[in-house]
């Protein structure tokens, strides 16, 4: 899969980090967000969810209420999408060892039959049903949800349904949203520090920064 689009999210309190725009600190002179729009740089459009500001090129958003938590930014990502987009990442904006290999590496599997999906090509076809989405798990199987990419029917889908159930998104959990999704799991097989890790301490931001020297 070639074509596809990317919403970034960008608007959490940082509280670990004093509430600053951890989006905004710097990994190697540059700020996580645009380490994660470079990793999506052949993406159309992107998008981020947040505070801003943009860069050049990138479309601004806001969820609603902003604040609400990354299910609400997540519709508010989605709904700038044209309905014939076939693909989403849907990132946090605090990755970034995030690599445009990673991100090409989650969009082949999307496709790839399950049985077929820890070879070096993907099968040509599968009576399996596709995926709805794929994103990494770390060596202790947790999900990495926010680094992964998603059929964006699929997400709107879950998106509907859980505003029938709880009434609003404000504040719901990105696992509420995903449990009825089929989702492939995937591990990283490049060499390197894993592209889903995250900066919420500043322990974590020195690690990052000697990881990309």
């Amino acid at each position: 899969m070639s074509a596809y689009a990317a919403v970034v999210l960008a608007g959490g309190a940082a509280r670990r980090l004093g509430g600053l725009d951890k989006p905004a600190l710097p990994v190697g002179g540059v700020p996580m967000r645009e380490r994660v729009l470079t990793a999506v740089a052949d993406a159309s459009p992107r998008i981020l969810v947040g505070p801003g500001p943009a860069p050049p090129g990138v479309r601004l958003t806001r969820e609603s209420p902003p604040g609400g938590g990354p299910v609400a930014a997540t519709a508010a990502g989605l709904a700038l999408l044209d309905a014939d987009v076939p693909a989403v990442a849907l990132l946090a904006a605090d990755l970034p060892l995030l690599t445009r290999s990673a991100v090409g590496e989650l969009l082949r599997h999307l496709d790839t039959p399950p049985a077929a999906s820890s070879s070096a090509e993907p099968a040509a076809s599968s009576s399996a049903p596709p995926a709805d989405g794929v994103c990494f798990v770390d060596a202790d199987g947790r999900r990495q949800s926010l680094c992964g990419v998603w059929r964006p029917a699929a997400l709107r889908a879950a998106l509907d349904r859980l505003t029938v159930r709880r009434g609003g998104l404000a504040g719901a959990a990105l696992r509420e949203l995903l449990a009825d999704l089929a989702v492939r799991e995937l591990t990283w097989p490049g060499d390197g520090p894993a592209p889903w890790f995250d900066c919420d301490t500043e322990r974590d931001l020195r690690q990052a920064e000697e990881w990309s020297r």
